[in-house]
């Protein structure tokens, strides 16, 4: 059986633990609060796109497809 991929959020919150940058820090560098960041990082709630693209910019972060999965035809 297939390992299911994880999910983007799950990635994310994986990318901003391994960074070592603390919530204080992000959040003076980008003006996501500490309680939203740390209510997304528990799982508890998602971001918004705003707060998703300033993450991404933050950490310097590109989306793109796997090489590895075969694209359905339409």
């Amino acid at each position: 059986m297939a390992q299911k991929s994880k999910q983007l959020s799950d990635q994310l919150r994986q990318v901003i633990a391994r960074s070592g940058v603390s919530r204080y820090r992000i959040w003076k560098d980008t003006g996501i609060h500490q309680a939203a960041l740390s209510k997304f990082m528990s799982g508890e709630r998602g971001v918004s796109t705003r707060s998703l693209d300033l993450l991404g910019e933050y950490f310097d972060l590109e989306l793109q497809p796997r090489a590895s999965r075969a694209r359905k035809k339409r």
